[in-house]
């Protein structure tokens, strides 16, 4: 990244993944939003958005995103939700290499959306603070604001009430079943259990019993990801990653032989889990070199 006249250059900027290590469903609101708890794990992958200042006001994404239309993308979205807050005169060329399966529960396009917000904010000399940016990601996803603050979380309401948590640090195998799944669509999902006991956070911590509230459902309606389940619980405590498809386990051995025996159709990969975003990282060798 090169932080002085920033217009003649393209930076690059993390977007990281994320791990839902439970999810509960303990309610719904009047507006008919659901309630939940749920531990966001960060991860030290995912993807990477590349932004360049404009000296005009546009707000253009460079190259497709299949599925995604450029006025729906969360990165448009999230430049133009900015530059109105802001009253920002610059544009912006956005451009995302994109690794974090769409569809996966790993939260990847609001990533791309929270880092657009957070290194923007930088580039365009916004100077607005962590929490009104993180208010400004509620608005695009509820997941946004867990990666504008960029710390692994205990997560409330819905999914907005974020107290920082200490995880251990250690490697996880994700697999990507090779589907889409609609969160919406779950959400709906008339067997969905949605009155799960709240628990706290030292509750937790003691070893209550967790799960996620989306995988019995998500493992009726898509056989791949009951597969992925199914394969993975032969190298531990399987989950689901948000409504999914993705599912992980905790990884303890040589990861290249169990990525090696990955089922056909499906592609396994290994991440770690951290608790600082790298996209903090990221803003702080920015804020070095403009210094």
């Amino acid at each position: 990244m090169t932080p002085d006249d920033p217009a003649q250059h393209w930076s690059a900027w993390p977007a990281p993944a994320k791990l839902n290590l439970f999810l509960h469903l303990v309610g719904r609101r009047d507006d008919g939003y659901h309630l939940l708890q749920t531990v966001f794990q960060l991860l030290d992958w995912g993807d990477t958005v590349h932004l360049r200042v404009r000296a005009d006001p546009a707000i253009k994404r460079i190259g497709d995103i299949p599925g995604v239309a450029e006025r729906d993308d969360l990165v448009v979205r999230a430049a133009g939700l900015l530059q109105q807050q802001a009253g920002s005169r610059d544009g912006v060329d956005i451009r995302v290499d994109k690794r974090i399966p769409i569809g996966g529960g790993l939260g990847g396009g609001s990533s791309d959306a929270a880092t657009v917000l957070v290194a923007l904010n930088r580039l365009w000399r916004c100077g607005l603070a962590t929490a009104q940016l993180a208010d400004l990601g509620a608005r695009l996803g509820a997941d946004v604001p867990v990666f504008v603050h960029g710390h692994s979380a205990f997560a409330e309401g819905v999914g907005d009430v974020l107290t920082p948590i200490g995880l251990p640090e250690r490697d996880y195998l994700i697999v990507d079943p090779g589907v889409g799944v609609s969160t919406a669509a779950l959400f709906q999902a008339p067997e969905l259990t949605r009155d799960s006991a709240p628990m706290t956070i030292a509750g937790l911590i003691s070893g209550v019993q967790t799960r996620n509230a989306f995988e019995s459902v998500a493992r009726a309606r898509f056989p791949a990801v009951a597969a992925a389940l199914d394969w993975l619980a032969n190298h531990g405590d399987a989950r689901l990653s948000g409504s999914g498809a993705a599912v992980f386990v905790p990884l303890d051995g040589d990861a290249a032989q169990v990525i090696a025996g990955c089922p056909p159709g499906m592609r396994a990969w290994v991440a770690r889990g951290v608790n600082d975003s790298p996209l903090l990282t990221a803003l702080m060798d920015y804020d070095r070199k403009a210094a």
